[in-house]
């Protein structure tokens, strides 16, 4: 049994023809869905590997429009769910509803908006379920009083936050998180899937061992910091090892 692995990339990092051929090694490399992040100016969940990435798409002038247009070449070749990582304000200024029509248009399954919290979730999820999108919840170590509401409306997958603050590589990871999950089941039958600070095989199967599968974005974000245009081959080996060691 393979548990389900879903990695995470900057778009326009280091540029977009290597995010297209990232998309693809992540695919080939046996990857069940990919989190597609739309750089923000002030990211803040994220850790500084994450924010760095953010600022070099920008400089890449990669937004919304430049997304749009790399997953409408994706899916001439590749039918991979592919989920939107970015913040509020960068929907708020596209247009709520018109952002959520063109993920439907190009063929974009959920959206991920880690800063709006389940009291303010309402004014995106009525829009998302308009047009078949997924606006996918977080839960967290904290979230123990809010739980049942939260589960109760999750769609797509349940994302659980391992740790708590913000995204980044971490030594060692809170299996308290399990507890979490265990509570969820209680209301949902949806997928549970653990992000936040995995970075290799051996975290990424003691966290699988609980939950339904992992989300991996620093640790990939930092390969393609580190090679840059020749990132598809070392984040395609990393990307195996991670679904091989969750196959159980």
């Amino acid at each position: 049994m393979s548990k389900a692995f879903i990695p995470y990339i900057m778009c326009g990092d280091p540029d977009l023809e290597t995010s297209e051929k990232l998309i693809a090694s992540l695919v080939e490399a046996g990857a069940d869905a990919i989190e597609l992040g739309i750089p923000f100016s002030d990211p803040v969940a994220e850790g500084p590997v994450i924010q760095a990435a953010s600022s070099r798409a920008l400089q890449q002038n990669v937004d919304a429009n430049a997304l749009f247009s790399l997953v409408e070449k994706v899916r001439k070749t590749y039918t991979i769910p592919l989920y939107v990582m970015t913040y509020s304000n960068v929907v708020f200024a596209y247009g709520i509803e018109k952002f959520v029509q063109r993920m439907q248009e190009v063929g974009l399954q959920g959206l991920i908006l880690p800063d709006v919290p389940y009291e303010e979730k309402e004014e995106f999820d009525a829009i998302c379920r308009k047009y078949q999108i997924d606006l996918i919840s977080l839960i967290t170590l904290t979230s123990s009083s809010r739980l049942e509401k939260i589960a109760k409306k999750a769609r797509g997958f349940l994302y659980c936050v391992s740790s708590l603050g913000i995204t980044g590589t971490r030594a060692s990871l809170h299996e308290e998180i399990f507890d979490v999950i265990e509570q969820a089941r209680d209301y949902t039958p949806i997928p549970c899937l653990i992000g936040f600070g995995i970075s290799n095989a051996q975290q990424a199967r003691q966290m699988a061992r609980k939950s339904d599968g992992i989300i991996i974005g620093s640790a990939i974000v930092q390969l393609c910091e580190k090679y840059g245009r020749e990132a598809p081959e070392p984040v395609h080996l990393f990307a195996k090892s991670i679904k091989e060691a969750l196959t159980m």
